[in-house]
């Protein structure tokens, strides 16, 4: 768990992340303008751990997604492309170089939306509404109180606002901004709060 903050919700038609656009190494601020939320095959993956490593996982998951899609010509759907990087994190573990990478994952399928959950030890659940980062300990709260079933996108963007203000008044760090993305089932897109 590093020092930063990612924040997901999924509602009626649609799941919204945000994280903080910080990269630090120790004690230092590298970097204030870092995207951490990839955009692969129209599903949105949020990436949180040390930069090397969840760049370096993201790029190969998001060309091993591709290259499935290029051999197959189909795309795979969200739960199955959380699935695949579960698996390809548990075996990461097995291996001498592991990857130290927390995930958000959402899309929208034929379905409905999906938001799933994963953690560095390859972990993962379908949930409504999620957080990693320090910043979890502060807003898991706020999410369980305002979070409902079918929100429209104006509900889910003031959670996510709640989250940020809430880390800004009780977190010793300042994280700067925010970048935040929505899914549809139009695709993704980046999202003002």
């Amino acid at each position: 768990m590093g020092t930063e903050a990612m924040f997901a919700v999924k509602g009626k038609d649609f799941v919204i992340i945000a994280a903080d656009a910080m990269t630090s190494f120790s004690v230092m601020k590298l970097k204030d303008d870092y995207d951490k939320i990839w955009e692969v095959e129209g599903k949105l993956f949020a990436a949180s751990g040390p930069s090397a490593d969840a760049s370096n996982f993201m790029e190969f998951i998001e060309k091993n997604i591709n290259l499935h899609t290029l051999r197959t010509g189909l795309k795979l759907s969200t739960k199955a492309s959380a699935n695949y990087t579960r698996n390809e994190l548990a075996q990461s573990l097995r291996k001498k170089g592991s990857y130290q990478t927390d995930l958000l994952i959402g899309g929208v399928d034929a379905d409905g939306p999906k938001l799933y959950f994963m953690d560095y030890m390859g972990s993962s659940e379908s949930v409504n509404k999620a957080a990693h980062g320090y910043g979890a300990m502060f807003t898991f709260g706020l999410m369980d109180r305002y979070w409902k079933p079918d929100m429209e996108l104006e509900e889910a963007k003031d959670i996510i606002r709640k989250c940020i203000k809430e880390l800004e008044v009780r977190f010793v760090v300042d994280l700067g901004k925010y970048i935040c993305k929505v899914v549809t089932k139009d695709g993704t897109r980046l999202e003002t709060l």
